[in-house]
């Protein structure tokens, strides 16, 4: 039966609204690169014990290929069983939903089946279409489940779109929210423009995507014209690869980030500000951007991996591993910025985590 975001329980609503932490769920595999099921589950408790307030599984850090393996269905339920076995408080569910319109409404209904709340939908498959086809493909998918819409950075396939787009996505009855993460102020700036033309910055929830200025995202308010008048809007949380490690000084951030923010009146201190660029600089080693970002999922094992959480590096294709230098990358950004990890966090949690 399809899903509408009249049906979301007001407690999950309640925390997309308030705005929360959605690290992108990767996908754990053993030395044959085979699902490693007893990984994912250690993975999807240290997410849960970390504070987040969702998970979004079967998307690009989950690695698309799960598809092609027959493994979407099997990864998104043991990420809803794992998290509901291990706590029950409220969490945001999201699936990541992708490919043609037929596929990606197969998979919002393969998701709400499992009792995912929303999917994450990319347009990656259909990045040369026009905007109306790709509205239409939104509404389409957007019948079965409450959908976020994805703005993709163009150097991984997503298509470029313009603030009307984002106006008339707004407009769509079940959409929930929105990922913005085209790495781009510009475009990032559409999407503001869209969301506050179609009068829905109050029923349309922003999550930042951008893992080159996550901090910032999350604490300056971004204003639009509308009526004459500036419009102020801000992001709500952030869904983000970059927070699959890291995991729990991620959320401290998020709650220092609002609680400086109620203090002061919207003030805040030149370290807060100043921790957006040390981030960047973490996620710029992460994500491998000197090379392109070629490895930005193995890059995020590995700092899983040395914490003791995955055992090692694998990815669905053999191909897809850290780029040149990246793990040196990845040793300057522990001696440079050590403090901002979640090791002991980690350390102190991890034998109760892979019983």
């Amino acid at each position: 039966m399809p899903l509408n975001r009249s049906d979301l329980p007001a407690d999950v609503l309640a925390l997309l609204s308030q705005g929360t932490v959605i690290p992108a769920h990767p996908l754990a595999l053993d030395a044959d690169r085979q699902f490693d099921r007893k990984r994912q589950r250690t993975l999807t408790r240290y997410y849960v014990d970390a504070g987040v307030g969702g998970l979004a599984v079967g998307v690009h850090t989950t690695q698309f290929a799960i598809r092609e393996r027959g493994l979407y269905a099997t990864v998104l339920e043991a990420a809803m069983q794992d998290r509901l076995a291990w706590n029950d408080r409220p969490m945001a569910m999201i699936a990541g939903l992708c490919g043609p319109t037929a596929q990606a409404q197969a998979e919002a209904r393969t998701a709400v089946s499992l009792g995912y709340h929303a999917g994450l939908l990319s347009l990656a498959a259909l990045a040369g279409s026009s905007e109306d086809a790709l509205i239409a493909h939104c509404e389409a998918v957007a019948q079965e489940i409450p959908l976020i819409g994805f703005y993709l950075q163009t150097v991984v396939g997503g298509p470029i779109l313009s603030s009307d787009f984002w106006r008339r996505f707004a407009l769509i009855p079940n959409a929930l929210a929105i990922k913005v993460a085209p790495f781009n102020r510009y475009r990032s700036i559409d999407v503001v423009r869209g969301l506050v033309d179609a009068r829905a910055e109050e029923r349309v929830f922003l999550y930042t995507g951008n893992d080159d200025h996550i901090v910032l995202d999350l604490a300056l308010p971004f204003a639009a014209m509308r009526d004459g008048a500036p419009v102020q809007v801000r992001f709500r949380g952030g869904l983000l690869g970059h927070w699959s490690v890291w995991t729990s000084s991620a959320v401290a951030q998020l709650q220092q980030i609002k609680a400086e923010l109620a203090a002061h009146g919207g003030a805040l201190s030149p370290s807060l500000l100043a921790l957006d660029s040390r981030v960047t600089d973490c996620n710029a080693a992460f994500f491998d951007v000197a090379n392109n970002f070629h490895g930005c999922i193995a890059g995020c094992h590995e700092v899983l991996r040395r914490q003791g959480l995955l055992e090692g590096i694998w990815c669905l294709d053999p191909e897809e591993g850290m780029g040149p230098g990246q793990s040196a990358q990845i040793d300057r950004v522990y001696r440079q910025h050590g403090d901002l990890a979640d090791d002991a966090f980690v350390r102190d949690n991890l034998s109760r985590w892979l019983a």
